[in-house]
């Protein structure tokens, strides 16, 4: 069983926090077009761990090559079970299809109920830590950093910075 989700990055940062002198805005300087990559990613609650693979979107065909990527790091797995959102890359007829060949399974978290998946927890702190108030000089450094952020926590941090160590974790007997 994994938790799996995705997350949009953009090449300009969210600003979280600046300062400047009351009654004067604080300048954002921003150049060219808003590039984007999409990180797809799992996490195994039991072990903590994690398969990252950066895409270039969210649609159909990058999701089939992020369930590739799953089983390949599960290749003596039986059935893979990952617990998931309703995203269209993850309902599409082929996703599907891919799946059921794969031997993965999806078990559909309740709409809008980002709280329960795990993965949404571990990209949030992603994005304070690394994405934050800093700019990259291209999306694909910063696709990288945020893959190698994800990958480089040990185990249990990786499970606690996915609040799965919390005492009012909502599955218990993981």
């Amino acid at each position: 069983m994994l938790f799996t989700d995705w997350t949009l990055l953009r090449l300009f940062p969210p600003l979280r926090g600046a300062w400047s002198p009351i009654g004067i805005p604080h300048g954002v300087l921003i150049t060219g077009e808003n590039a984007k990559a999409v990180l797809f990613g799992t996490i195994n609650p039991r072990t903590g761990h994690r398969v990252v693979v950066v895409r270039p979107k969210a649609a159909g065909e990058d999701a089939r090559a992020f369930l590739r990527e799953v089983r390949r790091h599960y290749p003596r797995a039986g059935t893979i079970w990952l617990l998931a959102d309703r995203a269209s890359a993850h309902t599409d007829h082929r996703t599907q299809a891919l799946a059921a060949q794969l031997r993965i399974r999806f078990v559909w978290l309740p709409t809008q109920a980002s709280e329960l998946n795990v993965m949404d927890q571990l990209w949030r702190e992603l994005k304070r830590v690394i994405a934050a108030n800093r700019q990259f000089p291209t999306v694909l450094a910063l696709a990288a950093a945020a893959m190698l952020w994800v990958l480089m926590l040990a185990p249990r941090e990786a499970r606690r910075e996915a609040g799965l160590l919390s005492p009012n974790f909502w599955l218990r007997d993981l």
